[in-house]
C-alpha cells in the first residue's frame, strides 16, 4: 500500500489525466442513459468536479479542493491557469479570421454592454448586502465581472480585504453558473455558430465560463467565445477602477 501510495505521488499528473478520463466516462454515460444526452457530458463532468474538489476540501481542510491529497496533487497543476490558457490557445487554430472581422462591430458593443450591465447587476448586489461606500461597491461590481476584474479593481483604488475576498466569491458563482448553464441554454439564444459565440463571450466575460460552457455546447466554439470574453477582462480592469469608480462615487457620495 505505501509503495502504491508513493507511485501515485511521483506521478501527480498523470494519475489527474487517468482520473478525468475516468470522470469523462462515467459522465458521458450518466448523460447518455439518465438524460438521454439532454444534458451534455461536459456539464455533468463539471459538476461532478465540484463535488469532488468541495469533498477533498473538507477532507483535508486545505484551500485546492482535491489536489490537497497527496496522492492526487497533480490536480493543482493540471487545473492551473497554464493548461487551462493552453486548451485555449491551442483551439485557435481552426479561427477564421473572416469572421472574427464580420463580427467586429457586435462584438465591440456586446463588450462594453457586458461589462456596464453586468457591473450595474454587481453593484445593486452589493448594495443589497449592505455596503455603502463606493471602494466596496465597485470591488464587488466588479467582481460580477470577472472574478480576475474584481480583486485587480480592488487593489487599484485601497477597497477592503473582505470586499476583494466577496468581489472573488462572486465572480466565481457567475463563472459556475455559466458553466453549467450555457448548454441548457444554448439553443433557445441561437448559440449555434461563431458569430453569437463572439458575442455572447462579450456580454458574459468570464472566460473560464464561457470556454467551459461552449466546450459542452459545441468544442468548436470555444475560441471564438474565448477571444472576447479575454478582451472583457481587459476592458474591466480598464473601466471599473476608473469611470465606472468615478460613477459610483458621484452616485454614493
Amino acid at each position: 500500500m505505501e509503495y502504491i501510495t508513493t507511485l501515485l505521488s511521483k506521478n501527480g499528473l498523470i494519475v489527474a489525466f487517468f482520473s478525468i478520463g475516468l470522470i469523462m466516462y462515467a459522465s458521458d454515460f450518466l448523460s447518455d442513459k439518465l438524460t438521454n444526452k439532454k444534458i451534455p457530458a461536459s456539464a455533468i463532468a463539471i459538476f461532478l468536479g465540484l463535488v469532488i474538489s468541495y469533498i477533498g476540501g473538507i477532507l483535508t481542510g486545505g484551500n485546492k479542493g482535491i489536489a490537497d491529497i497527496k496522492q492526487l496533487s497533480g490536480f493543482e497543476l493540471m487545473g492551473g491557469a497554464m493548461f487551462r490558457d493552453f486548451a485555449i490557445v491551442s483551439t485557435a487554430m481552426g479561427v477564421s479570421f473572416a469572421i472574427i472581422k464580420k463580427t467586429g462591430l457586435a462584438g465591440i458593443i456586446s463588450l462594453f454592454t457586458g461589462v456596464i450591465l453586468t457591473f450595474l447587476c454587481g453593484s445593486l448586489i452589493a448594495y443589497a448586502m449592505g455596503y455603502r461606500d463606493a471602494k466596496s461597491i465597485t470591488t464587488i461590481g466588479a467582481g460580477a465581472c470577472t472574478f480576475i476584474v474584481g480583486p485587480v479593481t480592488g487593489a487599484a483604488i485601497g477597497a477592503s480585504s473582505d470586499a476583494i475576498a466577496n468581489s472573488i466569491a462572486t465572480g466565481l458563482v457567475k463563472s459556475i453558473l455559466v458553466t453549467i448553464g450555457t448548454p441548457l441554454v444554448a439553443r433557445f439564444i441561437g448559440l449555434n455558430n461563431p458569430v453569437t459565440a463572439m458575442v455572447f463571450g462579450g456580454l458574459i466575460g468570464t472566460t473560464s465560463g464561457v470556454a467551459a460552457g461552449l466546450a459542452s455546447t459545441d468544442p468548436k466554439l470555444v475560441p471564438y467565445g474565448a477571444m472576447t470574453a479575454t478582451f472583457y477582462t481587459g476592458l474591466g480592469c480598464l473601466l471599473c477602477p476608473s469611470i465606472l469608480y468615478l460613477l459610483v462615487k458621484v452616485i454614493v457620495g
